[in-house]
């Protein structure tokens, strides 16, 4: 018997697939075909696969084509399945030629011709196309905009910039829509990307979800819980897609940490301790230029609570914010700590525009403790430690554009579905727009 196996995602499963395993499974009496797991895409950097891994095995096996069908989850399993399954023919398409030769030291390798003129890309980039609009200074702009174009299914609309056209970035010459009028952008979009300071959040996301426009906004979406609870009820009613920009949550390694956290692991949790910090830009323009900033907490703070409220929950029972603040803005502060007290755990979170600190992540549990190096918020890699180092384990993760890309991924999903495919759950949102109530009202607050 002859045992032939192939690999591939078979996302928007098309012709051209079918094709290619109907070619692989006469090249012998037996066809393993491996299906890529969510991770696995994820880390090679397909970012835009548009169905789950069970609605794709399931379309492989409705072919009937499939004599077997196995998970692809890791960097070399390939090698790993030609010994385990003893197989004889290794079969890819031909875009892949010359790609997996080394196989060729474990069993014959065969590359099929593609059917051309047809992809799953091509399916993808036909759907309906999002027209996205960005809010915000262009210079902070240029990283979300360069992250939207490795997706699918997405296109620049527009920007809405305070600053003159003249200094635009190169980048954002000649689209469609180079505006400072917030309305002109919305008449040109589907969706927006907010990034203005936050005070201006809870405004420009309401009058986007009233005008029926889908909504990504830098985290703090709004600075008191009641605007937030608003604008999320706001965008159900509406039947729009609201979702909180933090690009943390949306890393592989960051999701992976949260699972093996909360399945105990390191045993009951007892403590979480976030730092992210950056030194400022030179201030010296005075209070004007600060005012055009997000200070510490509204910059660092979501991305720092985040670990804090989606392992310890928000129902803390005790807080204390302490801060330093510029001499030159009274509500900028140049660092921040935030201390919360549970009914069994405690956590700690220290931003800084004005200081530097090493900017780690800590869960301690007790059993062991999680520790993700800094710059932890680009989480590709964490450790478990045990007491016993034997017992450690390594955690490795390929991350792509921050998370950005794979945040803009979940955004369209969520309005293609018409349903929240967030990883900021909406709690989460709240209670960090309830620090931040506390924050600028000064209630359990310190200064230094």
């Amino acid at each position: 018997m002859i045992r032939v196996i192939t690999y591939g995602t078979f996302d928007l499963l098309h012709y051209g697939h079918i094709r290619l395993l109907e070619r692989a499974r006469a090249l012998g009496d037996y066809l393993i075909v491996g299906v890529t797991g969510d991770d696995f895409d994820k880390s090679r950097g397909k970012i835009n696969v548009q169905q789950s891994l069970m609605e794709r095995v399931e379309a492989v096996r409705a072919t009937g084509l499939a004599d077997e069908i196995i998970i692809e989850e890791y960097e070399g399993q390939k090698i790993d399945d030609i010994r385990r399954y003893h197989i004889d023919i290794f079969t890819v398409g031909s875009d892949w030629k010359g790609k997996f030769d080394y196989l060729s030291a474990y069993c014959k390798v065969v590359y099929l011709d593609r059917t051309e003129g047809i992809s799953s890309s091509e399916i993808r980039s036909h759907q309906r196309e999002i027209r996205l609009g960005m809010v915000g200074m262009p210079e902070d702009l240029l990283k979300f905009h360069k992250e939207s174009s490795f997706v699918n299914g997405v296109k620049t609309a527009g920007i809405c910039t305070e600053g003159p056209a003249e200094e635009l970035p190169e980048a954002f010459r000649g689209l469609p829509c180079v505006t400072q009028s917030y309305q002109e952008l919305l008449e040109q979009s589907d969706a927006l990307y907010i990034l203005s300071h936050p005070s201006r959040h809870y405004e420009q996301v309401r009058a986007a979800l009233e005008a029926g426009r889908h909504v990504l906004c830098e985290a703090p979406a709004a600075l008191t819980a009641k605007q937030c609870r608003e604008l999320f009820a706001l965008a159900r009613e509406k039947g729009c897609i609201l979702m909180e920009g933090i690009k943390t949550a949306y890393s592989t390694a960051y999701y992976r940490l949260l699972l093996l956290a909360k399945s105990g692991q390191i045993g009951k949790i007892v403590s979480v301790d976030a730092t992210c910090t950056r030194l400022a830009e030179d201030r010296s323009s005075g209070p004007e230029q600060l005012n055009r900033s997000w200070n510490s907490l509204c910059d660092w703070g979501p991305t720092a609570m985040l670990p804090v409220f989606q392992l310890l929950g928000t129902e803390w029972k005790e807080k204390q914010i302490i801060s330093h603040f510029s001499d030159a803005d009274p509500a900028y502060d140049v660092f921040s700590r935030i201390n919360f007290v549970y009914p069994e755990a405690t956590a700690s979170i220290k931003v800084g525009k004005g200081v530097k600190a090493e900017g780690d992540l800590i869960v301690s549990g007790t059993r062991g403790y999680i520790y993700v190096p800094a710059p932890w918020w680009k989480t590709d890699y964490f450790e478990i430690r045990y007491e016993n180092p034997a017992e450690n384990r390594r955690y490795f993760y390929q991350l792509d554009g921050e998370g950005i890309r794979y945040e803009i991924v979940a955004f369209l999903k969520s309005i293609e579905k018409g349903r929240s495919s967030s990883y900021v759950e909406e709690e989460v949102s709240e209670a960090i727009a309830g620090v931040m109530e506390d924050f600028y009202s000064r209630r359990d607050t310190r200064t230094i």
